[in-house]
This record gives structure tokens, sequence and C-alpha cells, in this order.
């Protein structure tokens, strides 16, 4: 069914449009304007025709702007059923008009809560009571009433009431109320977590006589958010439909935050792929190159230059390096740039916190469908949990971030590590946390320069995955270490990396067998170190 707009409400905060639009509603259509404090100013200064919203209600703006809108004058125009005589003759009783659109974006609480150092009064402050009031009211009596919520809907909605002669119809009022519920639900998540992340643990406590949390401490209901960003061409593969969502305040750099600068459009496994680069490659503080092939690293370098580290990571495992994703976690310089491009080279993205311009110009140049992405720089750390589903449910855990505590590995073997294996040690354990399980990497190095040779990965027995990674690295095994996501409990998994060449382990350790592979350690001459750390990932 068609609806007439003849009278709308505004009232935003992000006046972005709004003059354009509300033009377009008066001049071209005959729309009465009806508007709030600093949109009335707004509208008036356009020289647009607009009434102050008390000249509806009969009562000003009190308590700071704190309450305006919230009025019955206001919430009777908005909920009385059109196809009611006796909601009308109420109306007409009592001298109140009919709205039918309500413009309104909300007060900036995400945008407040992401600056640095903002204080729980700002916070509040920034807290929009008025506007979800009446979005929600409008919402609810789309029948009637169209709403928007979004600067990005004006011109659209312009065009629906130029085609319709200044009407709106019924489906296109239900899709708006959808985006608006949506907006809303959205916004109260943004503050409740607001308030629960800065609740301490004794205050979260007091939570349990609600039982909202289970004695477990998990909620009882999970609700998370996600707001779509956009729609991916297709899944996995083409026959499955995807879509990137995001979570709702990302407050660290990320690929879903990431500026594409370049480029055709990212593809599902694209950004899998990117995920994981870029997660393996903020492990590390010095110049870092990472290359991923379908979600398992092939190479990874770090070195005093980012250049060298790209270099280095390249020389990983160049067959497979071919077509794969590059994250590096500093600046991509020209240096770096002109590596990239080095003979018949082939990456699918690059990520990274920045381009330098002459690097950037080199590689849109390059070749145009490579995708680049900027991040900003890699501060923060990533949060949240992980999510798995499974049918009929949901599998939720903790993210694998924190630290790993070197100080607290054992030297289980006769042979302590060289101080140079150590070095080669923690970089490769770090790398084998990013490696699908059973997850074994092979690398060289020392403090400020090490680099990986070869990565057996996502095998069902892991001396198959050891035998992957002695194959990839060839003669580059001969010095290396290893490092295991998981226990390494039997002796054929040492003889085979002995007679690589492997000069250092290190594992989990607490098999029931760890001292079958520690002997056979001890026989070959092999330290080995156990983390006491786990890190499958499935």
């Amino acid at each position: 069914m068609l609806r007439p707009i003849r009278r709308a409400l505004l009232s935003v905060s992000d006046k972005t449009g709004l003059v354009e639009f509300a033009r377009g509603l008066h001049g071209k259509h005959g729309v009465e304007l009806v508007a709030t404090g600093g949109t009335k100013k707004l509208l008036a200064e356009a020289g647009l025709p607009v009434r102050d919203v008390a000249e509806l209600t009969g009562f000003p703006e009190i308590l700071d702007g704190r309450v305006k809108t919230l009025h019955p004058a206001i919430f009777a125009g908005l909920l009385a059923k059109r196809s009611s005589p006796e909601h009308l003759a109420t109306l007409v009783e009592h001298n109140l008009p009919e709205i039918d659109l309500v413009v309104c974006n909300l007060y900036p609480f995400e945008e407040t809560i992401a600056r640095e150092g903002v204080t729980e009064a700002e916070a509040i402050e920034n807290i929009d009571i008025g506007g979800p009031t009446m979005i929600r009211a409008a919402a609810k009596n789309f029948e009637a009433v169209a709403v928007l919520v979004d600067p990005n809907l004006y011109v659209t909605f312009l065009a629906t009431l130029a085609k319709h002669d200044g009407q709106t119809p019924r489906e296109v009022r239900a899709v708006l109320a959808g985006v608006a519920f949506r907006r809303i639900t959205d916004y109260d998540n943004a503050i409740s977590e607001f308030f629960l992340n800065e609740a301490d643990d004794d205050e979260l406590a007091e939570l349990d006589d609600l039982d909202a949390v289970d004695d477990s401490g998990w909620d009882k209901v999970l609700d998370p958010v996600m707001v779509l960003e956009k729609p991916l061409r297709y899944g996995e593969n083409p026959h499955q439909k995807a879509a990137l969502y995001r979570d709702e305040l990302p407050d660290y750099p990320c690929v879903v935050t990431a500026k594409q600068l370049h480029g055709k459009e990212l593809s599902y496994n694209n950004i899998l792929d990117l995920d994981s680069a870029l997660n393996l490659a903020r492990e590390f503080t010095g110049p870092t190159a990472v290359v991923v092939k379908h979600n398992n690293p092939c190479g990874v370098g770090t070195a005093a230059t980012l250049a060298e580290a790209f270099a280095l990571a390249w020389a990983g495992d160049p067959l497979s390096a071919f077509g794969g994703i590059v994250a590096v976690n500093a600046t991509l310089d020209v240096a770096t740039a002109d590596a990239l491009m080095t003979g018949e080279r082939f990456v699918e993205c690059v990520v990274a916190p920045d381009f330098e311009p002459e690097a950037l110009a080199k590689l849109q140049g390059w070749k145009k469908n490579v995708r680049l992405l900027r991040t900003g720089p890699l501060t923060g750390s990533p949060a949240g949990f992980d999510y798995r589903r499974v049918d009929g449910g949901m599998l939720v855990q903790s993210r694998d971030i924190e630290a790993d505590d070197f100080a607290a590995w054992k030297v289980v073997t006769k042979r302590p590590p060289t101080p140079a294996e150590l070095a080669a040690l923690q970089f490769t354990w770090m790398v084998c946390k990013h490696v699908k399980s059973n997850a074994i990497v092979l690398g060289h190095g020392a403090a400020g320069e090490s680099h990986v040779v070869g990565v057996g990965a996502g095998q069902m027995s892991r001396v198959v995955s050891v035998e992957i990674a002695v194959r990839k690295a060839g003669d580059r095994a001969a010095g290396s270490v290893l490092a295991s996501d998981a226990f390494f409990p039997f002796p054929d998994n040492v003889e085979l990396a002995a007679a690589a060449g492997v000069t250092a382990i290190v594992q989990p350790g607490g098999s029931v067998k760890d001292a079958e592979s520690i002997a056979a350690c001890d026989k070959y001459g092999i330290a080995m170190c156990t983390t006491g750390v786990r890190h499958f990932r499935h």
C-alpha cells in the first residue's frame, strides 16, 4: 500500500547530506519539515522552512537536550494506526499531527568509545535515548510511517518518492523498518559490551544472581552480533553463497577493517588466507614477512630489513609461494616492492600496515588484479572468541593469543640448545602455532634473522608431517631446528629428523612416551626443549 509523506521529523547526529535531502523532501514533494536543536539550526541556515519540535510538543528541550522528543505529541503522531478511526479521532481531539517520516541517526556512541582515553562520563553522554525510542516507534508502525537511520539511504529514498509521486510502498517501509531495528540492536549491543568490558571481576560476579552466567563463567545465552560488511562473489567454491560480517567494534587493525588500495574484489578464500598471514606476521616485532598458501604458512622470514625478510620468506618454499598471500608487519618500502616484483613471482594479495608512496605506485602498476590492503599500525591484539559452526550448534573458545613464556621452557636432553639454536627454536615455535595440525616446522636462524625451510601441515600422522617438512627443506634441513605443535612421543619422528640433519627440537611434552623420544634425541646428540603448552590448530 502506498502512503504519502506529508510531514517529516528530522533529528540527526550525523548531518552528512541532510540539507540536500531536506531540500528534496520539501522542494520536490512539499513535505513539512520538523526538526530538533542543531538539526533545525542547520536547515534554517540553509534557507529551508522548518518548524521546531517544541511547536508540536508545546514543551521546550530540557536537561541539556536529554529530553526533547520524549513526548506524547511525538509518539502519538508516530504510533497512531491510520486504519483506525478511533486512533485518528484521538489525534484530532488532542490536536496532534501525524508524522509520516522519521529521519534519525544516533549519538556517536561507538565512535566515542573508540577514542583513546575516553571517560565513562563522555561515553554515557553519548548514549542516545530519544532517538532509539523514536526509531522503534516509527519502525513498529511501518504500515504508515517510514524511517531512515543512515544518510546512505537518502538518495534511494528520494528516488522512491519521485517514482511514486511523493509516496512510499509498503515493501519499502518494511525493509526500512528492518534496517532500523538492526541499527538499534547494534547500538544497544555496543553499549552493553562497553559496560561489561569496563566491569571488574567482582562486579561481574554479581551477575550470577541474575542467572545470566553459568557457574562455569559462560553466558547462558550466546548472542554474537555481527554487522554485514559486504556480500562476496561466492564462498570456498563457486556454488556456495558467502558474505563478510564484521564485529560491531573491531578495535584493533585487522583484515576486515583494512582499506583495499588496489586490485580486484577479495574472495572468501583470500580473506581467510589474509587473516592467517596477518596474525602470524604480527607475532613478531622485527621486520617480518609471511607467505601463506591454502591457509598455511609456506614461508616466514625475519631480518634487519623488510626486503631481506621477504626474500627469506619467499625462499622458504618458492613453488608453493607462487599465487600465495603475503603479509608484512612494517611499512612496505620500495626495496620490498622491488623484491616482490622480481622475476616471475605472482601473489594474490599483499597486506601491510602501510605502503611507502613510491612502493604503492610500483605495485599498483605491476599487476592490475593483485589486491593491496593497508591495515594501519599493528597496535593492540586480536580479541574476543573463536566460533566454529557444527550441525545443531556452535563451538566457542577463547583465542590462542596468550604470549608464550620462553623462560618456562625445559631442557629435557643431556645437551642443551646453543643460543643460536634456542633463538631458532623460539622463532620456529611461533610459526608452528599458525600451521594446521599435525604441524611440523623446520627453521634456521638466530636473533634478528630467522626463516622457515620446511612445513608439514594437516596430516593425520605426525611422522608424515615430519617427512613432508624434511622433503620441502631438502638440503636446508641440515643444521635446522624443528618445532612440533603437539606431543612428539615416538622415536621414529626423532630418527627421521636426525637423518635429515636437524640439531634441536621443541615440543609441548607431557606424553607418557616422552622418555622414548628424549632417549632418541640423546642418542643422536639432538637438543630438546618442552614448552608445557600445546598449539593445535584444527
